[in-house]
């Protein structure tokens, strides 16, 4: 009578099996989290190619059917595309600009340039106000008005900067160069929401004083051009940073009238 053979006993590692699984799985779960917190578009298609090669194809970590979903979740802050058609709007309204001043012969007080901010449209400040003054001079309001209405057609934020020269300023109504420019600013600021239509939301006016000049302040024609008002057209990708501001803005005023 032949003896039974004894038979194997069961593999008490097996279970070590399931769990390299889980910290397999776990790993791929934290570095997906962390390729998110990051907003790379490079970053998540490598590695969402990745993933679903590994993982024999078919849906993407994310439940979409293919790995370029996530390309397209992802917002696009500032693409070569967007840039370029930025770029294309600004010069386009720079043109229509240059046009108005051009027919209405005040191109040798007003200039305009493209520079990272945006469009910027420089006026002397002699063909808006009087010396020492801030107040906007009556013959020059209507075309200031129509101004604002051509630089208000792409909708996008709009900055009003005050600028003096380096000669301090001595009459009653200002002690400093900084109050003037900031009277200025802030007085076009309200002439284009109440001539121009412009949404207060989407202005800003700060005063720089004589702090920001762009010619020398040691002779007359420097200072001339250092005594200025630049309205800036700013490019889109400075939106978030605008909507934050107004974010909080809104949210002080609100505190403020609580308190009240």
């Amino acid at each position: 009578m032949k003896r039974k053979r004894p038979g194997k006993k069961p593999d008490g590692l097996r279970w070590m099996l399931t769990y390299s699984d889980l910290i397999t799985l776990l790993m791929i779960f934290f570095i997906v989290m962390y390729s998110m917190s990051q907003v790379d578009q490079s970053k998540y298609k490598q590695l969402s190619e990745s993933l679903s090669i590994a993982m024999g194809g078919g849906k993407s970590i994310i439940g979409q059917d293919n790995t370029s979903s996530i390309k397209d979740d992802v917002k696009k802050i500032d693409t070569p595309d967007s840039t370029e058609a930025e770029e294309k709007k600004l010069s386009e309204l720079k043109v229509q600009l240059d046009k108005y001043l051009k027919d209405n012969g005040m191109s040798k007080d007003v200039s305009t340039t493209i520079d990272e901010r945006g469009l910027v449209v420089s006026m002397n400040d002699t063909l808006l106000f009087d010396t020492g003054k801030a107040d906007i001079r009556p013959e020059f309001q209507q075309e200031l008005t129509e101004m604002g209405k051509i630089l208000n057609q792409l909708g996008n934020y709009i900055r009003i900067e005050g600028h003096t020269d380096n000669v301090p300023i001595s009459n009653s109504e200002y002690s400093s160069n900084w109050k003037l420019s900031c009277d200025r600013a802030s007085n076009v600021t309200e002439f284009f929401v109440a001539r121009a239509g412009i949404q207060p939301q989407k202005l800003s006016a700060i005063g720089y004083g004589e702090y920001r000049p762009i010619a020398d302040n040691s002779n007359e024609a420097g200072k001339a051009k250092n005594r200025r008002v630049d309205i800036i057209i700013l490019n889109s990708k400075f939106n978030a940073v605008e909507n934050n501001s107004s974010d909080a803005k809104s949210s002080q005023n609100q505190k403020t009238t609580k308190e009240q």
